[in-house]
């Protein structure tokens, strides 16, 4: 310790400094909350979902506050569908929930607050490094963006701090964390699934995820794809040779592609792999 410098002691915080410093987070939450009210109602009286009222609330509540707290991926309307995938899934059925691709964790702290409230496992794949090498360039997504590109290490959030940052907001002790490079680590995963987020933003990561993912998905269970709007992952979602060589299926339904960003992937209620 430098003797010239002068020793700072923590003081304590006062009740009404604790306040204070959560008095913004509450009026964003507030905020938050008004502008996406009708979104939220959809939620909140959802049939299918199997929670009481006040637990949705709770939910909801609980995942505003991670987007207030922390920097996050991802818009709150983004992950609405996939919590309600998760809550509205059988509850008899087999499967995990996926996450791919999780930056910071702000997701993956939503997701398994949801995961949690349903009795499933989360499972997480990221490199926990950032995007790997790539030479893809968007021109242009289809919210006119041009030029869109990712660079290596862009979107990085160490393991240590995606854990801090769920065992803060989330439900850690639901989460398994598989860390590395898509193609390594998703070929050794062989269980079902009942939903799963993809956030990659490269089409190479995307189409890795969805020729290990898509064949574990339970027949009627979803993917999400958060890179809708970019041409590329566009490219690879209309790829009906890519499905039927690649990933073993014929096309399945989507809702949103070319349209939205996040985009649904369903997949039939009846088996129908290809026997190529």
């Amino acid at each position: 310790m430098n003797p010239t410098l002068p020793v700072r002691t923590a003081q304590p915080v006062s009740s009404k400094e604790r306040s204070r410093d959560r008095c913004p987070t509450v009026l964003l939450m507030a905020y938050r909350f008004v502008r996406q009210r009708h979104l939220l109602s959809r939620f909140i009286s959802n049939r299918d979902i199997q929670l009481s009222r006040a637990k949705r609330i709770s939910l909801l509540a609980r995942c505003y506050r991670v987007t207030c707290s922390m920097e996050c991926g991802h818009a709150d309307p983004d992950v609405l569908p996939m919590l309600t995938a998760i809550l509205s899934a059988p509850a008899s059925g087999p499967g995990v929930v996926v996450e791919a691709g999780c930056y910071k964790g702000g997701s993956t702290a939503k997701f398994s607050l949801a995961a949690a409230a349903a009795g499933r496992q989360l499972v997480v794949f990221d490199s926990f490094a950032g995007i790997p090498d790539n030479d893809e360039v968007n021109e242009r997504n289809i919210h006119g963006g041009t030029n869109v590109l990712f660079r290596p290490g862009d979107y990085c959030g160490p393991l240590d701090e995606v854990k801090r940052n769920i065992r803060t907001f989330g439900q850690l002790d639901v989460c398994r964390f598989f860390k590395g490079w898509f193609e390594e680590t998703l070929p050794n995963f062989h269980e079902p699934i009942i939903a799963a987020f993809v956030d990659v933003d490269l089409a190479s990561s995307t189409r890795t995820c969805l020729k290990y993912l898509y064949p574990l998905l339970v027949p009627g269970g979803t993917i999400y794809s958060h890179d809708g709007h970019l041409p590329l992952v566009i490219e690879v979602l209309r790829d009906e040779r890519f499905w039927l060589e690649e990933v073993g299926f014929p096309r399945p339904p989507m809702e949103g592609l070319g349209t939205h960003k996040v985009v649904k992937i369903v997949k039939p209620l009846e088996r129908c792999r290809t026997t190529g």
